[in-house]
């Protein structure tokens, strides 16, 4: 193969490995496990989420988040295929600044805060009668925020 032919190959690889790179840093795909986003979303469904700080998760969308310690405690988390701990698909309720939902999450009722705190994030699932939610762990910390589905469905009525 001629120089020429070698140093496309190489452009084809490199270009490749970077946009590999860039998916790995900016997407994450993660697999439906359970009923809790019923109707929205089925057990084995795929969602495709784009990682995003706290800031730009907006009530309404779908988000992926670390499963609470409380959940985890006690028997092994199911991690996913890269050995990372289990996560949630959840619908983001309220955000920073949000009035507290006490309504619909009673145990946030107990914390004495008006609005979410900065740094904080209230999810449920859209089957409330299957979902391990905020109304049971109350908050999800920032750090634990993965990412927003790209292409959520609608929110069911």
């Amino acid at each position: 193969m001629p120089v020429l032919g070698w140093l496309a190959v190489a452009a084809v690889l490199a270009v490749a490995t970077a946009g590999l790179l860039w998916a790995r840093r900016h997407l994450l795909l993660v697999a439906v496990v359970g009923r809790s986003m019923e109707p929205t979303l089925r057990s084995g469904d795929r969602v495709l989420a784009r990682r995003v700080p706290l800031a730009r998760v907006r009530p309404g969308d779908v988000v992926v988040v670390v499963a609470p310690a409380q959940m985890t405690a006690g028997r092994p988390a199911r991690p996913d295929a890269s050995g990372t701990p289990g996560l949630l698909i959840k619908r983001a309720y309220a955000v920073p600044g949000d009035p507290v939902p006490v309504d619909r999450v009673p145990l946030l009722r107990g914390g004495g805060e008006r609005v979410v705190p900065a740094g904080r994030l209230v999810v449920l699932g859209d089957n409330p009668s299957q979902s391990y939610d905020s109304r049971e762990c109350g908050y999800i910390p920032e750090p634990d925020v993965l990412g927003v589905a790209v292409r959520p469905r609608p929110r069911p009525s």
